[in-house]
Order: structure tokens, then sequence, then C-alpha cells
């Protein structure tokens, strides 16, 4: 059945929203979805943006029914974000991070975090994501498909928004989750893309000319749980302006989560200086409460202070609790010098030896800098622009900038990006930088993904990028065993810098062995910097700047009942590999002499032990 709508969703750290258009008509408008949800006890209302929160209900919450649901015992959205404050220890914030997280089982009931399971029935990233988007498809469902179940949200066409620096295994999880809530029909697109999207589809025809040929475009993209930098470069092509993705920073675990926590510990420590103590569940509602102060204050410039009241535990009045206040020149001044100090275009995040033992939780990013970690991207991009004749330069020079992200309503916080992305320019004599304008950013993304459906459907300009990283598989070497050393791993690239989604990588036809019948671990790796790497391409050695190793998978290729192969044969084998259309990387291995037309395995970039 074909699609009537093509819907954007943002599935946010802290919020979740979803626009759609119309096909089929002369002009698609790309329009908001209004979101039902619970906004307070047994009280349902719209809202452009979903919290991405998840509340385990209270017997003396009472029950809480939903226009399509009479008794829900996991809520998601407004309410569940405003019971974060009371019971922080009911309340599942920060799935998004959760979700690629590699140190757990994502599929694993770990969430909420740090409370006992015979508190609430824990559940999995996984799961929590599916969550989230299930209450969006039944909130559109009861909106548009009460007497066509045409227009479902499972028979649309639905672009979900992923950060650019994803690896394949949390893509992947992340597709898991929208087939668990329905949606099959599902493209991801990255976020930085999905913002400059959202501003070509503002600025419509004029966006020609604020983009220029040549021009280098970073995407500042700071959201709820990750910092996310892309650069976008435009070129021309037979005649006709085009723009091409060309790197994609680290995955970095810092964002709005850590500005809470850091100002919950400031507040805490003003409490402290008042003789007022805080405990560990107190200190947890502070967070989130910091996290409400955080967004009206950046999002409402008249406001100077944001009150913070905490209730003792189990206390039902706020006079047995803890008062106090956050303050805009607190605020500031903490995100300005704590996150965004102005350093030098050299200086690169500090990385600290680890204790040996470590509470299990998010791998937050050990420097908070983030203009620090702007700067080493560019560094390590230096290369990804290349000009005939000119010097070497250190870093990647921007020629424009665009920010995305809740954090970036701040005036003050764009200002600083600016001046320090301008001073590291300058100091190489590069062009001067300049800014766009930004549309909103909390919807922007939403909206950049609706415009990305319209353009696959020939509505709009696409944006080439392809894998934003070369990929190798980790190939073993048939030497002899030495004692205490294990046996030498080559890595074989598999899928080469830009390959395009949807499109197979032509692998030489070199034969390995694949290992069948038992348990096997494929070691994978990734390079966002050997642009030059063709597939087949074989690497005996590398140096710890050039190739990260991703998480294996544990598998067992199968025996087929009806082979009169064995466990433990070794196949020679070929390998093919392809770019799925969700950006996942699926390895295929044939035979050289197969038994029976079918015969070959497959391994899909997932997680470790899928």
């Amino acid at each position: 059945m074909s699609a009537t709508f093509v819907v954007g969703i943002d599935l946010g750290t802290t919020h979740t929203a979803l626009s759609y258009a119309r096909l089929g008509v002369e002009t698609p408008v790309i329009e908001q979805f209004a979101i039902p949800q619970l906004v307070d006890r047994g009280q349902v209302d719209v809202r452009t943006l979903l919290p991405s929160f998840l509340y385990f209900t209270h017997e003396s919450d009472g029950p809480q029914a939903l226009p399509w649901e009479k008794e829900s015992k996991l809520t998601v959205g407004e309410f569940s974000r405003a019971r974060a404050s009371e019971a922080p220890h009911r309340v599942i914030s920060s799935a998004k991070s959760w979700l690629c997280h590699p140190g757990v089982d994502r599929r694993g009931a770990v969430l909420p975090a740090g409370t006992p399971a015979e508190d609430v029935a824990r559940i999995s990233p996984v799961e929590a994501s599916r969550r989230i988007l299930e209450h969006l498809a039944q909130a559109w469902d009861h909106t548009f498909a009460m007497t066509d179940k045409a227009l479902t949200l499972a028979q649309q066409e639905v672009v979900l928004t992923v950060p650019a620096s994803f690896d394949p295994a949390a893509r992947e999880l992340t597709v898991e989750a929208a087939r668990g809530a329905g949606l099959t029909n599902v493209t991801l697109l990255e976020e930085p893309q999905a913002a400059l999207y959202a501003w070509i589809a503002a600025s419509g025809d004029s966006w020609r000319k604020s983009i220029k040929v040549g021009d280098v475009i970073v995407v500042v993209d700071v959201g709820g749980g990750t910092t996310d930098f892309s650069a976008i470069v435009a070129t021309e092509k037979h005649g006709t302006l085009e723009l091409e993705r060309v790197a994609v920073g680290d995955h970095i675990l810092l964002g709005g989560d850590n500005m809470d926590l850091a100002l919950a510990h400031a507040v805490a420590g003003k409490l402290r200086e008042e003789g007022k103590q805080v405990d560990e569940w107190q200190m947890g509602a502070l967070v989130h409460l910091c996290r409400v102060g955080k967004e009206r204050l950046l999002s409402d410039s008249s406001l100077q202070t944001f009150p913070v009241a905490i209730a003792a535990r189990g206390a039902k009045l706020m006079g047995g609790g803890l008062r106090t206040e956050l303050t805009r020149v607190e605020l500031t001044q903490l995100l300005l010098e704590g996150f965004f100090p102005n350093v030098e275009g050299s200086v690169r995040p500090l990385v600290r030896a680890r204790s040996a033992l470590v509470q299990l939780g998010l791998p937050f990013a050990q420097d908070p800098a983030i203009t620090k970690h702007l700067a080493a991207f560019l560094g390590k991009q230096a290369g990804a622009v290349t000009t005939s004749g000119a010097a070497p330069r250190a870093l990647l020079h921007p020629t424009v900038l665009l920010f995305n992200g809740g954090v970036m309503k701040a005036e003050g916080l764009r200002a600083r990006v600016e001046q320090a992305v301008s001073a590291w320019v300058a100091a190489e004599q590069g062009t001067a930088v300049r800014t766009l304008s930004h549309v909103d950013l909390d919807l922007a993304v939403a909206r950049g993904a609706a415009y990305y459906g319209l353009s696959r459907r020939g509505r709009g300009i696409r944006i080439r990028g392809g894998t934003a990283k070369s990929y190798y598989v980790g190939i073993e070497s048939a030497a002899p065993a030495v004692p205490g050393l294990e046996a030498p791993i080559a890595a074989f690239c598999v899928a080469p810098f830009g390959l395009e989604e949807g499109s197979d990588a032509r692998v030489p036809n070199e034969a390995f062995g694949a290992v069948i019948g038992e348990p096997v671990r494929f070691r994978f790796f990734a390079s966002a910097t050997r642009r030059s790497d063709v597939s087949g391409t074989l690497l005996a050695r590398w140096s710890k700047d050039e190739l990260e190793e991703l998480a294996p998978i544990e598998v067992t290729l199968p025996v087929s009942q009806s082979s009169t192969r064995a466990v433990g044969d070794v196949v020679p084998v070929q390998l093919s590999a392809k770019v799925t259309e969700v950006g996942t990387l699926a390895l295929e291995a044939v035979p050289l002499q197969p038994i029976g037309a079918d015969e070959r395995w497959n391994v899909e970039l997932t997680i470790r032990g899928a």
C-alpha cells in the first residue's frame, strides 16, 4: 500500500518530535504533529514536543488513561518528566544514550539505572525506545486513522534520525525499536544532515544565495546526550550546486545531561553553604529540576532565576524539603567556562587515567569542554577537504557554521563557539567564518527528516554522503602458534569511505576460510581518516589513531542438516559487503564451491553477543 504521508521523527535524548508532509500534492507543506500526552495526573493535552521520559506509575497515582488506553502503567511525555523530580527512581531518562552504550546489554533490563528491580519492572534501552515510538504511533493513529487504517503511522514512509556518530550497532538497535513499535518502512538519517535540510526547507530557493561552491559547512549539534560534529562541502557538478557530507566526528557522550549534573552539583554546593545536606535521592531529583531550570532559562531571556524546591523523601509538603534558586548568571558562567571555554585550536580534550573499578553507568566524555572536542574534530579532519596549491593546515577550516540542539538556543554559547572557530581559522589565514540563521532548534531535526523524505521522491535537494568511515573485518593469520602471543590480525577493508546506503562494495576475489558450526567471533574496525582505502585493502598494522575496534559479534555460522559439511570445517569463501538502507553493514561469505545454490552466511554488524 502506498504511503499518504512522509514522516520525520527526531527520537531525541530529552525530547521527541514528529513532522510530516502529505504526498501526492503539488506543493507539500511540512507540518508539526501536536502529540497527545499526559501533562498531569489524569490530564491529557497536546504538545509539539514529547519529552523522552518514561514513568512507572505507582498505585497512588490512580489510573492514568490516554485516549487510546484506559490505564497506562508506563507513561511517556510531560507528566513523566514532571515526576522525575519527585520519584526519580521510577523514571527512565536518556534512553537514547543507553541505546548506544556498548558496555551494557542493550537488550537487557537495566533501566531505570540504579533502581532496585523490586521497585519497578526494569526494561531495556531498546524497549524504552520502542515505548516512546509506540506512543507516537498510537497518538498518530488516534489523530489520523480512526476511520481509515491506510493512514496509520505503520503505513507511512518514516525517516528516523540518529546521531551521525552512531555506530552500526546503535543504528540497528534503533531500527529494531522502530519495528517493535510497528514501523516497518523506516529509513535512518543523520541528525546534523537533518538540521541542514531543515535550514534549506526554511530558506526555500534562496539557500543557494547563502552557500557558494567551496563552502565547508560544519554542523555543531549539542543535544541532550551527545555532541555531534559533521562537515558538509558545497561542490559543483554539471553547473549545479551540490552538497556532500565529508566528515563525521567521534561519538561523544557529552551534552545537556552533563550540564544538568554540573548544575545540580553547583546548586547542592549552595545548599551545603547554608548548612543543608542533599541526600542521594534528593540529588536525583535535583538533577531533573536543574534540567527544567536550564531549559526555561535558555528559552526565555526575560527570566533571571528559576526556583528549586526539593521535597524530603516521603514528605508531601515542600516545607519538609529544601529550597533555593538557580540564577541566569550561575547558569551562563558554568556553561561557558565549564563546557565552552576559550581555547587554542591546538588544545585537545584531556584523557585521565581511569580508576580500576568504576560505577556502572553511561560512558560520558572525560573532558566536558565542547570547544576542545570541536578543535579535535577539525584537527583530525584537516585533510577531509583539499585545495589545489594550498599549504597544509593543522585544522579543517569551516567557512560556515550551523548550530543545532536545544543547548545551542543560548546566544552566548553560540557566540562563544563562533568566536573560538573564527580565531582558529584566522590563525591559519583562513577565510572568515559566517553563521547560518538557525530554525527552531527543538523541531529542526524532525522537520529536516520530513524534508529528506520528500527529497527521496525528487521534491528537494539531497546531501550526498554514504558511510562516514571505512569499515574493516579482522582476518586471523595462519601463522604457527607462539606461546603467550595471539595470532596476528590483519584488517581487510570491506566498505570504503563514502559507500552509499543501499549499494554493494565490490570486494576483490580473495579467498578466506570461514569456520562453521561452532561459536566464532567477528572483529570489526572502522577508520574516519583512511579515505583512500578501497574494498580489499589489507592492513597488516596500523596506528592507534588510524583504526578503532568496534564491538565484536559472536555468532555460529550454521551447518545445514542436508549439507555434507561438518562442525568446525573451514570453508573457503569470498566476501561481499553491502550498506543497507538503514545504514548498517551487512557482510556475506559466499563459498567458492557451494553445496546447494543458497549456501552462504550473512553477518550484520549489530550488537555484541547478538
